[in-house]
């Protein structure tokens, strides 16, 4: 089965390794993971006093990840944090509060650098945020990818063959694997809980 995936990017450069990287991802599964680049640099401040009239930029972005079985965050990390046009695609589809387009969509994070430390302090930023958004998140395998740059991946953007591509390869199965077992088990815990109703029907008849 694929699974549709959003995947949101935090660097709104085109070249990005991030986004190249989110697009190896999706190459390696193409028959598993339906993915979606999520554009973000449009997305107007997040403002509560907009709440009652989003800006519609506001809404299709809502919809999109409305629309998904699972969220991928692939981002840089900008002064140790998470950069400001991807905390503001987390609050805007957080709110109204409430009505949090994020809840309980099966996640996953991936930071690269050119750096030695891969993204690490964005990376945790990214998964406390998910915690109040009720993401399960995959912990397993991290993906703090250092020492990435233009050189990592082939002409097409895909990486190539190397300790990344294997890491990501890794990255790639796993992530498939959560989100399939988050929904499948939804929906075994939805038939049990169907199942018991109707047997307390059946014993008060």
């Amino acid at each position: 089965m694929a699974y549709k995936i959003a995947i949101i990017v935090g660097s709104l450069r085109e070249g990005s390794i991030n986004r190249k990287v989110a697009r190896s991802i999706c190459a390696l599964r193409n028959d598993n993971l339906d993915c979606s680049m999520i554009d973000i640099g449009d997305l107007p401040l997040y403002n509560q006093d907009l709440d009652s009239s989003p800006p519609e930029q506001w809404q299709r972005f809502r919809q999109q990840i409305a629309e998904a079985d699972g969220v991928l965050f692939c981002s840089p990390e900008y002064n140790r944090g998470i950069p400001g046009v991807l905390k503001n695609a987390i609050d805007v589809g957080s709110r109204p509060y409430g009505q949090s387009v994020f809840d309980k969509k099966p996640g996953a994070i991936v930071t690269a650098s050119p750096g030695s430390i891969g993204g690490f302090g964005a990376n945790h930023q990214i998964r406390q945020a998910c915690v109040f958004l009720n993401m399960p998140v995959m912990q397993q395998p991290e993906a703090y990818l250092g020492h990435v740059s233009d050189d990592s991946f082939e002409e097409s953007g895909c990486l190539k063959d190397g300790p990344v591509k294997k890491i990501i390869t890794g990255l790639a199965h796993a992530f498939h694997d959560w989100v399939d077992m988050i929904h499948r088990s939804r929906q075994l815990l939805a038939e049990d809980s169907a199942h018991r109703s109707q047997q307390r029907t059946k014993e008060h008849a």
